[in-house]
């Protein structure tokens, strides 16, 4: 797979899938877009993370990732709380690898807010802040929004890849993460051309 794909191009509805209707773009400024859709309950999210921080870190200046969690897999709702209110406090770098080695490596059940609360102020996070951001209109409305888009793209798998509201790909449709991110890489130049 790795050597087909540096051989060739990835092949549209083989390596990536077009969307028969572009999905609007939550980001601004002209940058092109990519998103992935990622649950902090799904392992193989959990094994594409490292992969997906060393892509994240080498993005040209012209790219800009987002991570979107989805609705559709075990106490979906209070990781879609968790990750927003990390993200609104400024602690997604710290916890991002944390939340998921806590579900998975430890087998933390994380069911309640106060569970995961209880996680954050173990890395020495505000635990009662957290709960108030958790809790807050603004992680509510991310929420929704979050759902609308997931929604809108039609997945029903995690962890997925879009760009630029119009392709998406996975590391099972790619052929690994590693394939996932050259999809992606593809992408974006194709997008820069067109």
């Amino acid at each position: 797979g790795a050597a087909r794909a540096q051989a060739a191009p990835p092949t549209e509805g083989t390596h990536f899938t077009r969307l028969e209707a572009p999905v609007p773009l939550i980001t601004s400024g002209g940058k092109i877009e990519v998103l992935e859709f990622f649950s902090y309950a799904c392992p193989h999210c959990s094994a594409f993370e490292p992969t997906v921080e060393a892509w994240a870190a080498k993005l040209p200046a012209d790219v800009a990732f987002q991570r979107v969690p989805v609705f559709f897999l075990v106490n979906a709702e209070n990781f879609m709380r968790t990750y927003y209110a990390l993200e609104t406090m400024g602690q997604l770098g710290a916890m991002q690898r944390k939340v998921f080695t806590a579900v998975h490596a430890d087998r933390q059940r994380l069911d309640k807010p106060a569970d995961i609360a209880a996680l954050v102020a173990k890395n020495g996070i505000d635990g009662a802040k957290f709960l108030d951001v958790f809790n807050s209109f603004s992680v509510a409305t991310s929420v929704a929004s979050a759902k609308k888009m997931v929604a809108a793209y039609k997945l029903d798998g995690v962890p997925a890849l879009a760009v630029q509201g119009r392709y998406t790909t996975s590391p099972g449709q790619a052929g690994g993460p590693a394939q996932a991110f050259a999809v992606v890489d593809y992408l974006i130049q194709r997008v820069r051309k067109a």
